[in-house]
């Protein structure tokens, strides 16, 4: 890892800026889930992960509760994550399809993986000032990706925030509308396609399946 992502990474670990998700990292960590009673949990915001040299970027709103904040990496050792790394493998990204923690092994082809906001927020309702406050982290991750290509964004939340960031170093004058797959030239030639959030909710009411994830990130593998 480089030093800027090192950097980067630390100042993400270390952050306190929101006090009402500090101590609902703190709460969820004392108060394990009793399938979890005996793991050690991470605790701490969740910075993201993969290869530096990416040319693809997959965006979620936050770490699970009981998934990143629990494993200390995005998507890893939760539903949603389970079936994300399925849909990866099948489109050859990841090299298996799964994701439980730091050493399971894994690893992502050109390919970056993070969250908008670093920390599990309640209700997975985050604040207008922790998306704020959490936003610098993400605008630094886009920028230390040299080779960045094409983002997608894995549900709304995601899509409307990364649209922010844009917003705020580029004019931006035709309305983006989140509909899966659904794919946008961005100001700098990046790509952004929306896609469904994989929430077991999502799954369960055949909101998104294995093969249209699985279509929409080969698709995204063939812009870059």
């Amino acid at each position: 890892m480089n030093t800027k992502f090192i950097q980067l990474n630390n100042s993400i670990i270390n952050c306190k800026k929101c006090r009402r998700l500090v101590n609902f990292t703190k709460k969820i960590t004392q108060k394990k889930r009793k399938k979890n009673i005996n793991d050690k949990y991470w605790g701490k915001p969740v910075p993201g992960f993969g290869d530096l040299k990416a040319r693809l970027m997959i965006i979620g709103l936050a770490p699970a509760a009981h998934g990143g904040t629990r494993t200390g990496r995005a998507f890893t050792g939760d539903k949603s994550g389970d079936f994300l790394f399925k849909c990866l493998h099948l489109a050859k990204i990841s090299n298996q399809p799964f994701s439980y923690h730091f050493k399971d092994g894994l690893k992502l082809n050109s390919t970056y993986i993070t969250n908008i906001l670093k920390c599990v927020p309640p209700g997975d309702k985050p604040q207008i000032n922790e998306l704020n406050n959490c936003s610098h982290y993400f605008d630094s991750e886009i920028s230390n990706l040299k080779n960045l290509r094409v983002i997608v964004a894995l549900g709304k939340v995601a899509f409307d925030n990364c649209i922010k960031f844009y917003k705020k170093n580029y004019i931006i004058k035709k309305r983006l509308i989140f509909i899966h797959g659904k794919k946008y030239t961005l100001p700098d030639g990046k790509t952004l396609i929306a896609c469904y959030h994989p929430s077991p909710r999502n799954v369960n009411t055949k909101t998104v399946n294995l093969r249209m994830m699985k279509d929409l990130f080969v698709k995204a593998k063939k812009i870059i």
